[in-house]
């Protein structure tokens, strides 16, 4: 039986949902805010280049994402590309990222360079993370690495992305960090690392082609203002003041909207979602005449920066002028996060011109600054325990976002394969 699936967000997995539900002979209506598909993932015109608002990259171990690009006969778009890391601390560059760089590394003793290896393989090869469910991040990195490695090579990481959540974060959601980019290794030594021809753009546009041509309808600029409920069962969705009668409404928005989309949901439910914390960022994109390093990820420890790393993405993905993304977390609490784009921006010039001198104000091309209040769900301890099951005792109602695929951090593959399978659900 063909079924009318109101769908809300379309973000990765909310055109997961879309893709799969016509693809099983549904009619979704997708509803959107914003005025492109994307979310996180959207595309903007950065003076001519059409390039993501917020970086992604893609590993060999992205099978959800590329088993979509089979589907949508993107594969031969998809490149891979040897990369490198490095880590900037005492004022000098150095390589990173493999053991030979971490037995070269200047500033940390033999003994803690041997722990945080040692780690970091473990990682690679654990594949059960329960055992981790429950415990402390940070307490979990310092047992296995010690004092001084942690200090040196984690406290910022930690510091200038979770501010005050640092000490109450999920040891299980940190290791599949860590696996992630071990694994994107195709030997010990290289790193290999992805990128579509035209950016995640072609797989958006690709997924809302599909949806659209299938049958399903994709409304833009479209804020849904509340999830309708009657008699414990969903019976629409309300938009611009009017109802639209569905069979069933699958939410893939950030999890703090929730509570005021659908305040008629149980009050054990509403708390849950009330309670649950994210982290903001303010993401400065910068195009230059000539590059920053020779790396694609560079680790910072710098008391003079407030921040934990750069992304020089045109190190991974070949452009005329060399792209640089500076993210800047914090809670959206955090005073810092009402601070102007100038603000932002002043603060990575002056960052990346510390880190190569050679750089001038005059080969900063153009330079832009993106915010997103919930970029980064808050994983304590327990995290996935904590939150109501997708199915919501509401029939006819599903809701998730990036939060439900705990422990793995939030991606586009880990988002197509989570919205593909709650649309399977919702669809029975």
């Amino acid at each position: 039986m063909v079924q009318r699936i109101a769908v809300l967000g379309a973000g990765p997995m909310g055109l997961a949902v879309a893709y799969q539900l016509v693809q099983d002979g549904h009619q979704p209506v997708l509803f959107e805010a914003d005025d492109r598909v994307g979310g996180m993932t959207a595309c903007f015109d950065f003076n001519g280049l059409e390039i993501e608002r917020y970086y992604h990259f893609h590993c060999i171990s992205d099978h959800a994402f590329l088993q979509m690009l089979n589907e949508l006969d993107l594969a031969d778009q998809m490149h891979w590309v040897e990369t490198k890391m490095g880590y900037w601390y005492q004022g000098k560059l150095q390589a990173w990222g493999n053991p030979i760089a971490l037995l070269k590394f200047k500033g940390l003793s033999l003994a803690a360079k041997f722990r945080y290896g040692l780690h970091a393989f473990l990682c690679t090869r654990r594949n059960n993370w329960r055992p981790l469910d429950n415990m402390e991040a940070t307490g979990w990195i310092k047992r296995w690495v010690g004092s001084e490695a942690y200090d040196v090579l984690w406290r910022r990481l930690f510091d200038y992305k979770f501010y005050e959540f640092t000490d109450n974060l999920s040891a299980a959601w940190l290791w599949s960090r860590i696996r992630r980019i071990g694994r994107s290794r195709y030997s010990l030594f290289r790193e290999k690392l992805g990128y579509l021809d035209g950016g995640s753009n072609t797989l958006l546009q690709a997924m809302k082609s599909y949806i659209e041509t299938k049958g399903g309808e994709i409304k833009l600029q479209s804020p849904v203002s509340k999830v309708i409920i009657e008699s414990n069962k969903v019976i629409g969705v309300e938009v611009a003041g009017k109802l639209e009668h569905f069979d069933k409404v699958i939410s893939t928005i950030p999890l703090p909207y929730v509570p005021k989309l659908m305040p008629d949901l149980p009050p054990d439910v509403l708390s849950k979602f009330k309670s649950i914390k994210n982290i903001a960022v303010v993401c400065v994109i910068a195009k230059l005449r000539k590059p920053v390093t020779e790396n694609f990820w560079l680790n910072i420890n710098d008391p003079e920066m407030d921040i934990p790393g750069l992304v020089e993405y045109s190190n991974l993905r070949p452009l005329e002028q060399h792209v640089v993304y500076v993210p800047f977390y914090m809670p959206g609490e955090h005073p810092k996060f009402a601070d102007q784009d100038q603000v932002f921006l002043n603060k990575v010039k002056r960052y990346i011109k510390k880190i190569n001198p050679d750089l001038t104000d005059d080969d900063f091309i153009d330079i832009r600054a993106s915010r997103y209040r919930h970029a980064q769900p808050v994983c304590d301890p327990g995290y996935l325990t904590k939150l109501p099951p997708a199915a919501l005792p509401i029939r006819g109602l599903w809701v998730a976002d990036t939060s439900y695929y705990y422990p793995e951090d939030r991606g586009i593959s880990e988002s197509i394969n989570f919205g593909r399978k709650i649309a399977k659900d919702a669809a029975k």
